[in-house]
């Protein structure tokens, strides 16, 4: 839906829905492998074995435990808080910022601290994953200003939208060790070009944009659109998971993930 005028769709009455709900769990999923392949060190591991090496020192000089690691979330809706509730198991501090706090009893649950900006949680986090839609305020975020708050030597994750971090601030800072790793399954612009900087920066677990589109999810997918389009039809409420606008304002999962200009409204 970020591809979509959202304000001028409210303007003409115009209903968007999503059934990116659908991939929820296909993506959070995505995210907790990368963490773990990025601070294990696993992918140049399997590389020596590709090779037909046993270089073991090598493979463990850049491992961890993420066991004990500060690990924050930008934005903690659908997605976000998927990843969230699968981290909590590996024993890790658990932080987020969100325009919409979370019920105190998820907090509670699973042990929360709620930053109210980016900018605050940033410098806490030893792994960071990028979980917001793009906008205006979310474009750039990761640019040389906020990766140079991160800890020396933190991880970034983003499979949200490429343009919230900033392409060669991201590779300066893994060349310079502000970053130990970086991983992704999005890019700009799709589909990325041979010689786009990120498939040969160093320390990155870049895959192309496939974190929603397990066999699973196209299940989903398929069912999802179908439903909305019954809905539709039969003149029946679209459920909020899948709306982002209903023709007079946000709604739905919309409404928690963006903004509009109050003046079209």
């Amino acid at each position: 839906s970020d591809h979509v005028d959202l304000d001028a769709a409210i303007a003409r009455g115009i209903t968007v829905a999503e059934v990116t709900f659908s991939n929820s769990v296909s993506v959070a999923e995505h995210v907790v492998m990368m963490i773990l392949s990025l601070v294990r060190n696993y992918l140049p591991s399997h590389q020596v074995v590709l090779e037909g090496g046993w270089r073991i020192a090598d493979c463990v000089e850049r491992a961890y435990d993420l066991e004990g690691m500060q690990v924050g979330t930008v934005a903690a809706g659908r997605i976000g808080l998927a990843v969230l509730r699968r981290l909590a198991p590996f024993d890790v501090a658990l932080h987020y910022t969100d325009r919409h706090r979370l019920p105190r009893e998820v907090e509670e649950e699973l042990k929360l601290t709620f930053h109210p900006t980016a900018a605050e949680m940033v410098p806490q986090c030893d792994v960071v994953t990028v979980n917001a839609p793009l906008h205006p305020e979310t474009e750039g975020l990761f640019g040389e200003e906020l990766l140079g708050t991160m800890k020396r030597g933190a991880y970034l994750i983003n499979t949200a939208r490429a343009r919230i971090a900033d392409r060669d601030a991201v590779v300066r800072a893994l060349r310079s060790g502000r970053l130990a790793g970086y991983a992704g399954d999005v890019w700009f612009p799709q589909p990325a070009p041979a010689d786009h900087p990120w498939r040969s920066m160093p320390h990155q677990g870049m895959t192309p944009h496939i974190s929603g589109s397990t066999l699973s999810a196209q299940a989903r997918y398929a069912a999802g659109t179908r439903e909305i389009l019954e809905s539709w039809f039969d003149e029946r409420p679209i459920r909020e998971e899948y709306l982002i606008t209903d023709g007079t304002g946000l709604a739905g999962a919309g409404a928690h993930a963006y903004s509009v200009n109050a003046s079209d409204t």
